[in-house]
């Protein structure tokens, strides 16, 4: 605290442990909020509201003693009444029963309370702030805000909290502007260390309830150009400006007047963090590099040439060597040998990915670079979306810092070059298949195979010297039958070591056909066909049949429970096999339970499947059998978050079962561990024998598409789908693709596509009596409706959906169908029968146990509400709903419930919690939604900006909502200009 807000408590000395019990060391008292007193974990009574004023006036001395003068002058003020005295000493008598004779003690006329320092809560929060000043003066910004965090906790409301006297009402004064201080310098922490997008909602608040108060004003126009949202920081200035000229006749101050300046050229500096060193504990340091191989071996020349070209980035030059060569051929062993050995070199961290390129699915630049971002202590909220942005943050960040990056499996030149550091200090490292001759100032190294020395070192290595110093002739043909090719030497020797009944010689023969030599050597990938086949050559039938099979699979891993279904084995068998597998180097255990190949191994795989899969339709057979394991989990889920929905009564039957859960959060976090495998396994099973799995499947997984996570693959998903049924003659199976696309497009707010969808769905649906899409068809052309102001044609889609839910029999989509048809009637002004609709939906969820779709129930009925004039309720349904959106992980209806409780806020004449929620609902519904959803919230936004003074922040926002409109050609733009312009006249 400072000196200025109020005393400053001296530490007394330390006294024997039997003397602090005494004095009551069990007491605890609070003046942040509520002027309480605890023994251990019980309250005690602190009596009448003068009594407590006079222990505030106690307490707030720190153990100094106060005289009857100060305590009447304290309690009354100028006017005590007769008895002043003669109540002093009562109110004291009775604190010291309540407390502790020892604690409150009369001294010289007067009295104190002496007792540990830690007992009252404001002294704790002193000391704390105290040390964040400490921290923050040794840049340790994380420890001070984590310091900050905890004085500011210790509130709880409105300090000495209806205490009556002159004294409280000075004291809390003066505790209010300090809790506002230490908030000013904790916002000002969280700007420091990139926290500005999640700052801007809680300075919106801030500044609305403290409109005068102008370093919240230059906090709020930092965290807001640091976000991206310029035009809105400039606004927050004009709107100050013209506030403080109203209220009081003056200026900006010039700080403010200054950073308006340096938001108008676009400042640099000013769009990032502070540059300070980083605090001791902060600084994330990554070290991602794997681990070496203990048996390394040779590659001596390399590992100078390599190691002598990364020292070079101490000096002025940022160093990047790009090794090359065949796969198998150790560039991955080598690379990271050679980083960990030159780790001395780069003090501040090591990154590592593996950029996939010689698989189909290459990894994309911007994905490495947000993980990149991530390991380097970026929050997720200052990654900007577009590669350049990405790359550009990603060389300042490592500006200063000396950081080696290892960029493992490289596609090519173009995918590499927005990953390289931008400054001398830092050095990459580069492996791929191919050379980088396009790479301007690399250092090219061709990786070729061992030299036969360095070939029966390695194979030693594994095996051990025993075994084969009796046989060095046959180890030396089994090293040259490997093509001196180190994966291949490894696949070897670790077979052989695995096998002590095995001699030497007994390998080298199995290894002597002459067509693998050949293969050997020749270029490209049959040379790491031929070095794959050594290993597949000696796995026992049932283990071969596993690596085949499992390669078939497109997901990027897989489980143990799907690895089983595709083999169609008991867990426990398919896990010994994997697990051999992965003793050979044939597989990976990306983690426990999990399964991945190598690139190339996985195409290896796939070649040996073709060629000695029998009968044929096995590969087929496995694939359908994966299939039906993720329907069948993924309608489990479904099932479980849905009580009583019939979707999972229509959807095609399975031969094989899935995995089963108890309980709706396990279950959830099955589906999205899974979300890219099982969408990669729809996208797989496109063909006409399993195209109406295919479609179940990705119906079952809906939660994907509205979750907002992996909302982009499932939208993939439903598009290539849809492009499948497009000839198959099915239009079962059409029109339920075509009505999982047009949820997507309904989602992301593309309603003229949707809309368009689910009419041809509802057609095909029509032609075969499918009632899946019958019902989810009308039911979203009505919601659809809704959105496009088309009341009535809304009315009579959900009227539809209502009967088409009844005859099947499908009481949650009853319920939904009432919850949607609540909205249509409180659009065209019946808000009595929207409230009695949506209540109607709400009772059929809550009789099912439909958490989730109950929590939508209770979003239609708060709208209701909110029109209705019942602010609290409607608060009260929204927030409920909120809360379990949040708990089933669905981001998308977060956003809309936070928006909605803007809405509600602002219809209460709340606006400044309104900016709050509506800025929230931003932050959560970045990426998804649409920008028709964005265009709402920021139109909410606007209103409640407006509503707090804030005007020329509000035009910003519904200037960019009244462009998303008229890019949309959505009807909603008429009403955003009528906004804009009675401000524009004025």
């Amino acid at each position: 605290m400072d000196r200025d807000h109020g005393p400053r408590m001296h530490v007394p000395e330390q006294r024997a442990p039997q003397q602090a019990a005494a004095d009551g060391a069990d007491l605890r008292f609070s003046v942040l909020g509520p002027v309480r007193a605890w023994r251990g974990g019980e309250v005690l009574p602190s009596g009448s509201p003068q009594q407590r004023a006079l222990l505030t006036a106690l307490l707030l001395r720190g153990g100094r003693t106060a005289t009857a003068s100060e305590l009447i002058d304290a309690i009354w003020g100028e006017d005590p009444p007769s008895q002043a005295l003669a109540a002093v000493r009562t109110y004291a008598s009775r604190l010291r029963k309540v407390l502790d004779p020892r604690t409150l003690v009369s001294d010289a006329g007067g009295y104190a309370i002496r007792t540990r320092r830690d007992a009252l809560d404001l002294t704790v929060a002193q000391e704390l702030a105290a040390e964040a000043d400490k921290a923050r003066a040794a840049c340790d910004r994380a420890r001070a805000r984590t310091l900050l965090n905890k004085a500011l906790g210790l509130w709880d409301g409105e300090a000495l909290a209806s205490v009556p006297g002159p004294y409280a009402e000075y004291q809390r004064t003066r505790l209010e502007e300090w809790r506002l201080q230490l908030t000013e310098t904790r916002l000002d922490l969280d700007l420091e260390v990139g926290c500005h997008a999640e700052a801007v909602s809680e300075l919106t608040a801030l500044t609305a309830a403290h409109p005068l108060r102008e370093r919240l004003r230059e906090l709020l126009m930092v965290a807001l150009y640091r976000s991206g949202r310029q035009a809105e920081a400039l606004a927050v200035y004009a709107d100050t400006r013209r506030l403080l000229a109203d209220e009081l006749g003056v200026d900006p101050r010039p700080e403010l007047s200054q950073l308006q300046q340096r938001i108008l050229r676009a400042d640099e500096e000013l769009a990032r963090p502070a540059d300070e060193p980083a605090p001791a504990p902060a600084p994330v340091r990554p070290a991602q590099l794997p681990a070496t191989v203990p048996d390394f071996t040779g590659r001596v020349s390399f590992v100078r040439e390599l190691g002598d070209r990364l020292a070079t980035a101490e000096g002025s030059v940022m160093a990047v060597s790009a090794v090359a060569g065949i796969g198998g051929v150790g560039k991955t062993t080598l690379a990271v040998h050679v980083a960990h050995q030159a780790r001395q070199h780069f003090p501040d961290g090591q990154l590592y990915v593996d950029l996939q390129g010689a698989g189909a699915r290459a990894a994309e630049p911007e994905t490495v670079l947000g993980a990149f971002l991530r390991a380097l202590g970026t929050a997720d909220s200052a990654i900007p979306d577009s590669l350049d942005e990405r790359a550009a943050l990603y060389r300042s960040t490592l500006d200063g810092r000396r950081i080696l990056v290892l960029l493992d499996n490289a596609h090519d030149a173009a995918q590499i070059r927005p990953l390289l550091p931008g400054t001398a200090g830092c050095a990459a490292l580069v492996t791929s298949r191919v050379r980088m001759v396009d790479l301007a100032g690399a250092h090219l190294v061709d990786l070729d195979v061992m030299s036969p020395e360095e070939a029966l070192q390695l194979f030693t290595r594994i095996v051990g010297e025993e075994r084969i110093n009796s046989e060095r002739e046959a180890a030396l043909d089994v090293v040259a039958a490997c093509g001196f090719l180190p994966l291949a030497i490894r696949i070897a020797a670790s077979r052989l070591a695995a096998r002590r009944t095995w001699t030497v010689s007994v390998l080298a023969t199995k290894l002597a056909d002459e067509r693998r030599r050949l293969d050997e050597l020749q270029a490209g990938d049959l040379a790491v066909k031929a070095t794959f086949e050594l290993g597949y050559g000696q796995l026992e039938p049932a283990q071969a049949r596993a690596f085949r099979l499992l390669g078939l699979a497109d997901g990027p891993d897989i489980s143990l429970a799907a690895a089983a279904a595709l083999l169609n084995l008991e867990a426990h068998a398919a896990e010994d096999l994997l697990e051999a597998l992965v003793d050979t180097s044939l597989l990976e255990s990306a983690a426990p339970g999990r399964y991945r190949y190598h690139d190339l191994l996985r195409l290896y795989a796939r070649a040996c499947a073709e060629r000695d899969e029998q009968p044929p339709e096995e590969r087929e057979l496995a694939l359908s059998r994966l299939l039906d394991f993720y329907l069948s989990t993924a309608a489990g889920v479904y099932a479980l978050e849905r009580p009583g929905d019939r979707l999972v009564d229509h959807l095609e039957p399975t031969e094989h079962e899935g995995l089963s859960f108890t309980d709706r959060h396990s279950a959830l976090d099955w589906l999205y561990a899974e979300a890219t495998n099982l969408l990669a396994c729809v996208c797989q099973s496109a063909g006409p024998s399993t195209l109406r799995r295919a479609v179940d499947l990705l119906y079952a997984a809906l939660d994907l598409g509205e979750s907002g996570a992996n909302s982009k693959q499932y939208e993939a998903a439903a598009v290539t789908i849809r492009e499948a049924v497009r000839t198959c003659g099915d239009p079962r199976a059409e029109g339920r693709a075509v009505m999982s696309l047009a949820n997507v497009h309904q989602l992301a707010g593309r309603f003229d596509h949707a809309d368009r969808e689910a009419q041809e769905a509802m057609r095909l649906a029509g032609t075969v009596n499918d009632p899946l899409p019958v019902c989810w068809a009308s039911n979203a052309r009505g919601i659809i409706a809704l959105y496009q102001n088309r009341h009535a044609d809304g009315e009579a889609f959900l009227t539809q959906a209502i009967e088409a839910f009844r005859s099947d029999k499908n009481r949650p989509g009853e319920a939904s169908a009432l919850c949607n048809l609540s909205r249509i009637h409180l659009a065209t002004g019946r808000t009595k029968s929207a409230i009695t609709l949506a209540q109607s939906g709400i009772e059929i969820y809550e009789s099912l146990g439909h958490a989730l779709r109950s929590a939508n129930g209770r979003y239609a009925l708060g709208l209701a509400l909110t029109q209705s004039g019942k602010f609290s309720a409607a608060t009260d349904e929204l927030n409920e709903a909120l809360a379990v959106f949040r708990d089933s992980r669905q981001r998308l209806w977060e956003g809309m419930a936070l928006f909605r409780l803007a809405e509600v806020d602002i219809a209460a004449g709340h606006p400044a919690q309104a900016a709050q929620f509506a800025e929230l609902a931003l932050t959560v519904l970045r990426g998804i939604g649409g920008e028709w959803r964005r265009g709402n919230v920021l139109t909410v936004l606007g209103r409640a900006l407006a509503g707090i003074g804030q005007t020329g922040r509000a035009q910003v926002c519904w200037r960019e909502a009244l462009t998303i409109y008229e890019e949309l050609g959505s009807p909603e733009a008429e009403d955003v200009q009528s906004l804009l312009t009675p401000a524009a006249a004025a």
